[in-house]
């Protein structure tokens, strides 16, 4: 998949009621595009270029959008389901999957360095603004999507799939936008935020804001030893007791143990390996989007809003998911129109949806043709 950016501009208002001078959208996509300078019409004032043919005129679109810590480019993190020749094929059909605001990936967030100014942008021209950086919605990602879309002459989206909080941006935007939707597959998610879910991002938060560095905003190296234990926290949440008890288990691997050791060392391990590749103000920053997270609001609760869904849709529950039970998925699936539920069994609790590949991809040829 090819590495882009598109920037727009121009003031981005959040739903906080602040806004963002500019932003920067990294996304990868299975295609190079050809594009043009936009012509200066109000209706198009949000594009920076615009792409000189409609994608959706050869090939099925098929828009991925990613969960909590991955980028934009599913071929290195859902691997085994994208790329060439695999279940979602990257030849076949023209994949999206934009990183979303509030990331260190390449979207515009806490860490970033770049500034606007007359509509263009000057990179490394502004000081990070890290825990100043304002609360970004679900809602924000999605409007960012839209922007994305309309900049790349999409009409319409043969499927949009998201697991986990990528789950919150595709139902959002199934919600918002249905019109454009023909296909929605959610996995592992939810339309309300749940209260568990939360007590989770809390815990985490707290255990972010006892490391000193990170509330000096120190920059790029604060925060590191409040990241890895918020991992460890959240660690707990993406996986099952079976799980633990599988690949962690002193007793299983025939160990004459003082102390348990195993899962202490993975724990640190998964720690670290996040502190190597993330920025702990995006992470804060992340985990409040997760609580922003309630369909319902503003359009008359939760039912309302997901009686609006038009798309044929799929969800994906996995058994022995803590953090995103089969209750959460049943009441997408007792509202949406026209919807069908999988359920699939895994050890490895939330994170299966990273991992169960085959099941994940059984169930959608079943219920969605592409």
């Amino acid at each position: 998949m090819i590495e882009k950016n598109y920037i727009y501009p121009y003031e981005f208002m959040l739903e906080c009621g602040k806004s963002l001078d500019g932003i920067n959208i990294r996304y990868h996509i299975s295609a190079e595009l050809h594009t043009e300078p936009a012509k200066e019409n109000d209706d198009r004032k949000n594009n920076e270029k615009k792409s000189d043919f409609n994608l959706t005129g050869d090939k099925k679109v098929i828009w991925i959008c990613h969960a909590l810590t991955a980028n934009s480019n599913p071929e290195e993190w859902w691997s085994t389901l994208v790329g060439k020749g695999k279940f979602f094929d990257t030849d076949k059909y023209i994949i999206v999957c934009a990183n979303i605001l509030g990331s260190c990936y390449g979207s515009t967030g806490p860490a970033s360095r770049e500034a606007y100014k007359d509509g263009e942008c000057i990179p490394n021209g502004a000081k990070p603004m890290l825990m100043k950086f304002p609360t970004v919605s679900v809602r924000d990602l999605v409007k960012a999507h839209e922007l994305l879309r309309q900049h790349l002459d999409i009409d319409h989206i043969d499927l949009l799939i998201g697991g986990s909080n990528g789950g919150f941006q595709a139902i959002e935007w199934a919600v918002s936008n249905p019109q454009i939707i023909k296909n929605l597959c959610l996995i592992a998610t939810n339309a309300v935020v749940s209260a568990w879910c939360t007590a989770f991002n809390q815990s985490q938060r707290l255990a972010m804001f006892a490391d000193a560095s990170f509330k000096e905003s120190i920059g790029a190296d604060g925060g590191k030893a409040g990241l890895a234990a918020a991992r460890s926290i959240a660690l707990l949440s993406y996986r099952s007791y079976f799980g633990y008890k599988e690949t962690q288990d002193e007793e299983s691997s025939d160990q004459d143990f003082f102390i348990a050791q195993k899962a202490v060392s993975y724990q640190n391990y998964q720690g670290k390996k996040l502190v190597d590749r993330f920025n702990a103000y995006s992470y804060y920053t992340l985990s409040l989007n997760v609580d922003t997270h309630n369909i319902g609001r503003g359009r008359g609760g939760v039912e309302k809003a997901l009686k609006k869904i038009t798309a044929n849709t799929l969800c994906i529950a996995i058994d022995s998911d803590i953090l995103f039970p089969v209750s959460e998925m049943n009441r997408i699936v007792d509202i949406v129109p026209d919807c069908s539920l999988e359920i699939i069994s895994s050890l490895y609790g939330h994170d299966g949806f990273l991992l169960e590949y085959r099941q994940i991809s059984e169930s959608i040829k079943k219920h969605i043709k592409l």
